[in-house]
Order: structure tokens, then C-alpha cells, then sequence
């Protein structure tokens, strides 16, 4: 067989069968938008909109339960190896009446830094009225994190921490880490996630 149907169309059955059919599935897509009438694009807008209404539930729904801002999130960097590498999805949470205690992994946002920071607790500090304040340090770093603090912080607070981490997958951040390093690829996915979501009729 020299050629075959794809799309309505004669392609080459070789080499270029593999270029014409990466070309040819956002092609098709585009074309069954275009056949469908107005109600079943509306349907399909409607399917879409739930879809991503139903993730956001589940969000806010993983932030009431875990009083976390951020339920979820990914090791960027290898600063807290061995114990977790980068790509690591890491579950949080972030209970103000379960006390921080030297030894835990938190989740600290520094002021002027858009990016949490992923670190062990090595030292802490308690006031007499009961006020806790800590020093964080990654594993695989040979010093502790003032260096990282903001100007003239040595010690971290309650109201630094999103999380302490409580269990984790490994390696499956990486598809995230990956589409921050390249946004042609994070638009790409997710155009396509979109056109098949409007184009699946089931």
C-alpha cells in the first residue's frame, strides 16, 4: 500500500505518513469544529467549561482540607536530596494547631520570592508566650537558609510556611517542571487537551 485515507485525504504510507499524521490531528480537529452545528458546539463548550469548573472545585476543596494555599506542589531543584528529587510531587498540609517540630520538611515562601522553597527544619526557637520561630536547611545544601532569607531575617514563622510535607510521588512533577521550561510545549498540550474536549462526542 502506497497510500492511505487519512482525513478525507490521500497520504503518503512512508516517512512523511509520520509528518502528515502530527499535522493532520490538529487539522482534523479543526475541521470537526467546523461541521458541527451551533448545538453541539454550544454542548461541547458547556462539557468543556464543567470539566474545568470541576477541577477547580476539587482545588479549593483540597485547600479547605488541608488548610494549605497550596495542596500540591513540585521539587524544582535537587537541594533536598536524598529524601526527595527534582520532579517530585509532594502532598501538604498545613494545620495551625499541629505545632512545627525540628526534623520536618516544610513549604516556605520568602518575602520577594515568587517560588516556594522546599526545606528541612534543623533548629527552632520557642518564646515563653508560646511564639515558635525556625531555621530551615536543604539536605544536599552544606549551609542553613539565612542566605536565603529576606534582608535581616534569620528566622523563619508560622506565617512563612504553606505546608509541611506529608507524602509524595516521585518524578511525576516533571511533566510540570518540563512546560515552565518550554511555554511552546505547555500552550501546545493544553490547545490540544482543549480541541479534544470539544471535539469528543462521547
Amino acid at each position: 500500500i502506497d497510500r492511505v485515507y487519512f482525513c478525507g485525504r490521500l497520504v503518503p504510507c512512508e516517512a512523511t505518513l509520520k509528518m502528515e499524521l502530527l499535522s493532520g490531528i490538529l487539522g482534523c480537529s479543526l475541521a470537526d469544529i467546523k461541521r458541527m452545528d451551533k448545538r453541539q458546539l454550544f454542548y461541547q463548550v458547556l462539557n468543556f467549561g464543567m470539566i474545568v469548573s470541576s477541577a477547580l472545585m476539587i482545588w479549593k476543596g483540597l485547600i479547605v482540607a488541608t488548610s494549605s494555599e497550596s495542596p500540591i506542589v513540585v521539587v524544582l531543584s535537587g537541594s533536598m536530596e536524598p529524601a526527595f528529587h527534582r520532579g517530585d510531587l509532594l502532598f501538604l498540609t498545613n494545620y495551625k494547631e499541629d505545632p512545627i517540630r525540628a526534623g520536618e520538611i516544610v513549604v516556605f515562601r520568602i518575602e520577594g520570592r515568587d517560588i516556594p522553597i522546599v526545606h528541612r527544619v534543623i533548629k527552632l526557637h520557642e518564646k515563653a508566650n508560646g511564639d515558635v520561630k525556625f531555621l530551615t536547611k536543604g539536605d544536599n545544601n552544606r549551609v542553613d537558609d539565612r542566605g536565603l532569607y529576606a534582608e535581616d531575617q534569620v528566622w523563619l514563622e508560622q506565617k512563612d510556611v504553606i505546608g509541611r510535607a506529608r507524602g509524595f510521588v516521585p518524578y511525576v512533577g516533571m511533566v510540570t517542571i518540563m512546560m515552565n521550561d518550554y511555554p511552546k510545549l505547555k500552550y501546545a498540550v493544553l490547545s490540544i487537551l482543549a480541541i479534544f474536549v470539544l471535539t469528543h462526542r462521547e
